[in-house]
């Protein structure tokens, strides 16, 4: 592990080493971030106010500029977007958030040792919650495309990892001039780039293209400006006809005098829509039929737009709109937002692992050539249903599941010896571990022998009953009982290996299912040691009852 030392004292320690192996000084990183607001600089903290006065024409340029480089006016429009609209600011915040609360888990590299010691330095950090609070914020570029955080480095004798991510406005960011794609620092006068010890940058498309051009922002920017006008219209519609008109009249006969006070009773009652005339006059208040006219025409507007924005967001309606057809098409909406739940999450993952991991691990332990993986995301699991079907079905032919696992998978605590419980098998009476090995039959037989004929006892009955004279009857159910296990063990092992085999092969329940639907399990091996272990539990049976005949004669 590198060494540790004061900020202050960081000129006069070894530089670290990056994961190319290229030495840094530590006064660069753990210098004070750089790339903040600036009072009187290029990184104005309030921003402008694009939204403003916005109309087709200037929003045409304001997206030609960005594709062309001049990123900012976008920029500061998608944040507008989120400000001013609570449709598209609730769907995109769900977006996020859905993936922020997310479990998060590092995988080693290996069962090496090292890779071990390796991910559990991330986890480790990742307690900490510096991530876990960052991830809404890494999740901005959902939005615009892009997203930057600066690194704050923390060093202490245990470690050397990130104190804070600070998020870093889009806008303070332009594209090298290049590519007109990399996202680079503004500074007075120049664009610098951004160090990748320093910054994380995720890039999280939402179409193919320039990054740019790959947010929901730009997408939903000409629905947004429709929403608005339409939202405009709707306010001064309901300003004029939300409320009735006063008409007052008065006759040819009235002052000056007499009409101020008309206009100012009129006036006075409510609102602007009042109005004077002659008596003699008349107003007439033409509407509008048919579906030009339509009162909710507003409304419908709106909703149709919300709708689009839900179906670019979270791609379905369902969980924003009660206008779903049914339990199927709900349940479909909800397999969707998973989908696009996961696709969010792997970007993120890999985002976190290329950046972020290999300076983590490089600064503490040295160049490494595999590094371990942060996956954020719900774990693949198969239905608690179809899981436990499986063990039923399964358990039988030699499946065997630990009991703590089960738990696990249940969510619940093996409760401790002493403790009070639920459920559980009942304990049923006693039963005698030999009974039903012979039959009826056999037993009357023995009977008739040992009570008339007095017949000298087999030679295999007799060894089974001095062994019965040297230990007692649980012993020798024992016995026995270890005796059928080790016969049986090699063919149930075999029957166990090639289930198991099936297990490890299949890629769903579906898969699985037709495979042992396909498997032939060869039972010859296991009925003959299982008839093996019945006849010796038989010759053990008729022993103990010779020699309990054999005693009552004495």
């Amino acid at each position: 592990m590198s060494d540790a030392g004061n900020p202050v004292r960081g000129k006069s320690l070894p530089p670290l080493v990056g994961p190319d192996g290229k030495k840094i000084l530590r006064a660069d990183v753990l210098a004070p971030p750089r790339a903040g607001p600036t009072l009187a600089g290029v990184r104005n903290p309030i921003g402008g106010n694009p939204a403003a006065g916005l109309d087709p024409g200037r929003l045409a340029r304001m997206l030609r500029g960005a594709i062309e480089g001049s990123w900012e006016d976008y920029l500061e429009l998608a944040e507008q977007m989120e400000e001013r609209d609570l449709h598209y600011q609730a769907v995109l915040s769900v977006r996020k958030r859905s993936v922020q609360q997310l479990p998060i888990a590092v995988e080693a590299a290996s069962d090496d040792p090292k890779h071990v010691e390796h991910a559990d330095f991330i986890r480790r950090w990742i307690k900490r919650g510096t991530l876990r609070k960052s991830l809404f914020d890494i999740l901005d570029a959902v939005g615009k495309g892009f997203s930057v955080h600066e690194i704050e480095w923390e060093t202490k004798p245990s470690h050397f990892w990130p104190a804070g991510l600070h998020y870093r406005k889009p806008s303070w960011f332009a594209p090298d001039d290049l590519d007109r794609d990399t996202p680079m620092l503004y500074e007075l006068g120049s664009k610098e780039p951004l160090d990748p010890h320093r910054f994380i940058v995720h890039i999280h498309k939402s179409k193919s293209g320039a990054v740019i051009r790959s947010g929901i922002a730009f997408i939903a920017a000409w629905s947004w400006m429709m929403k608005r006008f339409t939202d405009h219209d709707w306010a001064v519609f309901c300003r004029n006809y939300g409320q009735p008109v006063r008409v007052g009249k008065y006759d040819g006969n009235a002052s000056d005098e007499d009409r101020e006070t008309l206009w100012q009773a009129v006036a006075n009652i409510a609102g602007d829509m009042a109005a004077i005339i002659p008596q003699s006059m008349s107003i007439e208040f033409i509407t509008a039929k048919g579906a030009g006219g339509d009162t909710e025409l507003h409304q419908k507007r709106c909703e149709y737009l919300d709708q689009q924005v839900s179906k670019l967001v979270l791609g379905q309606t369902t969980s924003t709109d009660a206008i779903s057809g049914g339990h199927a098409v709900s349940q479909e909406h909800r397999e969707v937002a998973g989908d696009i739940e996961r696709a969010d999450a792997l970007l993120l993952s890999s985002t976190l692992t290329e950046q972020l991991v290999p300076w983590l691990i490089s600064f503490n332990f040295g160049p490494q050539e595999d590094y371990p993986v942060i996956a954020i995301g719900r774990p693949d699991e198969v239905p608690l249903k179809d899981w436990i079907e499986a063990i039923k079905a399964l358990g039988p032919l030699g499946l065997r599941v630990e009991a703590s696992q089960i738990y696990d998978r249940l969510g619940i605590e093996e409760p401790a010896e002493d403790a009070e419980t639920i459920g559980g098998a009942a304990a049923g009476p006693a039963q005698d571990p030999l009974a039903g090995l012979f039959s009826r039959k056999d037993v009357m037989a023995l009977f008739d022998q040992a009570a008339s004929a007095r017949a000298t006892v087999p030679a295999p009955f007799d060894t089974l009953r001095k062994q019965l004279a040297a230990q007692s009857d649980p012993d020798l159910v024992e016995a026995l009982a270890r005796r059928t296990a080790l016969d049986a063990a090699g063919a149930l092992g075999g029957m166990t290996a090639e289930i198991r085999a099936v297990f490890d092969q299949a890629s769903s329940m579906e898969d699985l299912k037709e495979r042992l639907d396909k498997l032939s399990l060869d039972p010859k091996a296991f009925a003959e040691a299982m008839t093996r272990g019945i006849a010796i539990a038989d010759l053990a049976g008729r022993a103990a009852l010779l020699e309990d005949l054999e005693r009552g004669d004495r």
